[in-house]
């Protein structure tokens, strides 16, 4: 699989807003579910943070899956 990429406007996105972009929550609250569910990495190390600031260039693997925020 490859690379998926994800523009964000502004600075930063928080996991959680990532988490529903990509359509996986439909809520901010489904978002400690899921990463107590599913492994989440951001840079290659596990992330349960749902607040977690996400930048352009950060690389975050869900469920196989790697997205690149640009």
């Amino acid at each position: 699989m490859g690379e998926q990429l994800v523009n964000i406007t502004g600075d930063y996105i928080t996991l959680s807003q990532l988490l529903k972009k990509l359509s996986l929550i439909s809520s901010g609250g489904e978002c400690r579910f899921f990463l107590q569910e599913h492994v989440v990495k951001v840079n290659g190390a596990v992330e349960a943070r749902r607040g977690r600031k996400l930048y352009i260039g950060d690389r975050i693997t869900i469920a196989g899956q790697d997205i690149v925020l640009g």
